[in-house]
């Protein structure tokens, strides 16, 4: 490992830390119409396994397609349709990550993302934030990701066209996730 990773990950400890999804969050957004709608995701888990080299770490995370957030009921049903997710047939999304490495001063989690059955790579872009103790003892270390994914490559492709050779809802969305996640104890 680099000096430079090294420094990058000061305090972080090798272990398995499980995402705490009551301070950790999953959004999205994408262009509709004249603007962009924002979501979220409210129900998800997953693990980041920290090795002793961080670059050889992993995460792994699933996601309730079922939980999605745009604040619009009528909205959040037809995404939960066969239009979007198949919730019916498809309830969850996956990622697991391949790979962890520095590219052009960032720091990538490179992965594969599934959804509605259909597994394509995609890069993360990370930011660590840090590790502290909570007020019960706990360590608890923070990251940021962002991506942007054509949801057409993953069958998530319901439009409506408009005048002029366009579309009511854009094929880019963008990907936000905020994670705080917490040490386990080792098992005895």
């Amino acid at each position: 490992m680099t000096t430079t990773a090294v420094a990058q990950f000061e305090g972080l400890t090798a272990g398995t830390w499980l995402i705490d999804p009551s301070h950790s969050e999953v959004g999205f957004t994408v262009r509709h119409l004249m603007s962009k709608v924002r979501g979220q995701f409210r129900a998800f888990e997953g693990a980041l396994v920290i090795a002793d080299d961080p670059m050889n770490s992993s995460v792994s995370a699933t996601i309730d397609l079922s939980s999605v957030d745009t604040r619009n009921e009528d909205r959040d049903n037809h995404l939960r349709s066969s239009d979007f997710f198949s919730v019916e047939t498809t309830p969850t999304m996956a990622f697991q990550s391949t790979s962890i490495r520095q590219e052009d001063g960032d720091l990538v989690a490179s992965g594969d993302l599934t959804i509605k059955g259909v597994t394509k790579p995609v890069d993360l872009t990370l930011e660590y934030l840090g590790v502290g103790t909570d007020p019960w003892g706990g360590s608890r270390v923070g990251f940021e990701a962002t991506t942007t994914i054509s949801r057409k490559e993953w069958g998530v492709s319901f439009n409506i066209p408009l005048d002029g050779d366009k579309v009511m809802i854009g094929d880019t969305v963008s990907i936000f996730i905020a994670v705080e996640a917490v040490l386990q104890a080792d098992e005895a």
